[in-house]
């Protein structure tokens, strides 16, 4: 692994509205480390993050080398002036292939990469050991220098010593493009050359963080940051604590609120639960009903509290009829010399079928519905179960102590204070599985419990995309 160098998932920001707009439309409940899960399954919606710690053993800061061009990231700047010039060499420079006098003397065998097939030439000749090690810097650059040499094969066959000639009969010349001033350059290294001391401060910037955005970014980042990114990925996707604390920061800041359901899975929704005490509260008699009717079903639902009600659905739209197909003779053929027949009649559009309306009571009811969830007197969880916020618990009367026998006082001593009251610890809910989240969002998520919470079979987490309708409660955050 690269030292001096962390990588950190985060989400994609257009991804949170999104979750965002969907939990406010919807007012479910949703655990927030499903969300994370969620967020992992695919790559366009999260984001990589890395930053660049420390100090070289020079004294300098650590720091990554960006191309503009593509906006890679690479460790080091030859790094990315070798990905310029493999990638983007026509955009600086233009290769001209010219006849040159081919090698004189006769050659008998020839020196061949192994792996890539570039045939390097007798081993004898001056400049062997340039082409090798230009060879090794260009394509395997990865591989120890020392390996790569022991996979140079000699090669006594005819033909690839008759193709190396023919080579040799060549050079290639590049010509400078994007300089005021024609320029014809004779070998790679004074082109490396020429592109450090004319475009390398245009093309490639240094940046001590950087963030890599699309899958495509990710496909090319080099080896060492790869790796890195993968363990990254393998520990939050076993456990993601530090993509849900990005999570609630980001929600919290987005005004939405957070509760634990049995201490232990943390819920974000448009409201924290608060109870709604009838005998205090006026309110209006379906609220009553409502809430008596959630209380009494277990298990609720939105249908089984219609059911509860009494309260039917719209029914749905008969599919329109099409019409039966009638039998046509053909047409007679025309005459010749007279015109074409005319064209057939079409068919005659059919017209849509407006969808019934709901009836007074079902919109009634969807509206106290929807008040009472977005003020958290009744909370709707992400697999549809219904369940109304309970009552909280009494504060217990704190215990009175036995007074201090008083102590004789002293000559020139102040007299005591009385004491300060105690405090009282807030009790949780009566009855309730249900805890709000006071105080940081993010000591709530550190303090869940260390090993991944495993979700209901039948909860689901949002995935944010397009509103679902009431018994849908997926989302696509893409």
């Amino acid at each position: 692994m690269p030292e001096g160098i962390e990588v950190d998932i985060a989400p994609d920001p257009a991804g949170i509205e999104s979750l965002t707009r969907q939990i406010r439309q919807t007012g479910r409940a949703y655990p927030l480390f499903d969300i994370g899960h969620l967020i992992l399954k695919r790559p366009d919606r999260y984001w990589l993050e890395f930053r660049a710690l420390g100090k070289l053993a020079d004294g300098t800061p650590r720091q990554f080398h960006v191309c503009n061009l593509d906006d890679t990231v690479w460790l080091s700047e030859g790094d990315a002036v070798r990905h310029v010039l493999t990638k983007h060499f026509e955009a600086f420079y233009q290769t001209d292939r010219i006849a040159v006098d081919p090698p004189k003397g006769t050659y008998t065998f020839v020196a061949q990469c192994g792996i890539s097939g570039v045939i390097l030439g007798p081993p004898n000749l001056h400049d062997y050991q340039a082409k090798l090690q230009r060879l090794h810097s260009e394509r395997f650059s990865r591989m120890p220098f020392d390996m790569f040499k022991s996979r140079i094969r000699i090669v006594r066959d005819e033909a690839v010593v008759k193709q190396w000639v023919e080579q040799q009969s060549f050079k290639n010349e590049f010509t400078c493009l994007n300089v005021p001033e024609p320029l014809k350059l004779a070998s790679r290294e004074a082109v490396e050359k020429h592109f450090r001391e004319v475009h390398l401060a245009n093309i490639v910037h240094p940046a001590p963080n950087h963030v890599v955005k699309t899958p495509a970014g990710r496909e090319a980042l080099p080896p060492p940051l790869r790796r890195l990114a993968r363990r990254e990925f393998d520990l939050q996707q076993r456990f993601p604590l530090k993509l849900v604390t990005r999570l609630s920061d980001e929600f919290a800041h987005r005004g939405l609120h957070f509760f634990k359901v049995n201490k232990t899975v943390l819920h974000v929704a448009v409201a924290r639960p608060r109870f709604l005490d009838l005998e205090t509260n006026p309110v209006g008699e379906g609220i009553r009903r409502i809430l008596g009717a959630i209380e009494s079903t277990p298990d609720c639902t939105r249908r089984k509290l219609l059911e509860k009600l009494g309260v039917a659905l719209p029914a749905s739209a008969p599919a329109a009829s099409a019409p039966a197909p009638t039998a046509t003779a053909p047409a007679p053929a025309p005459a010749a010399g007279e015109g074409e027949a005319p064209p057939a009649e079409a068919a005659a559009p059919v017209a849509p079928v407006a969808a019934p309306e709901p009836s007074p009571e079902l919109q009634a009811l969807v509206t106290d519905l929807h008040w009472l969830i977005h003020e958290g007197h009744v909370i709707e969880f992400a697999n549809g179960r219904i369940e109304a916020a309970k009552k909280p618990a009494p504060r217990p009367q704190p215990v009175p102590r036995p007074p201090k026998a008083p102590r004789p006082p002293q000559p020139g001593a102040p007299s005591a204070a009385a004491p300060a009251p105690e405090a009282t610890a807030p009790v949780a809910n009566e009855g309730s599985a249900i805890e709000t989240v006071e105080g940081s969002v993010s000591d709530a998520v550190a303090e869940t419990a260390p090993a991944p919470v495993e979700p209901p079979a039948d909860a689901t987490a949002p995935d944010a995309g397009t509103v679902t309708s009431e018994d849908d409660s997926k989302i696509n955050p893409s």
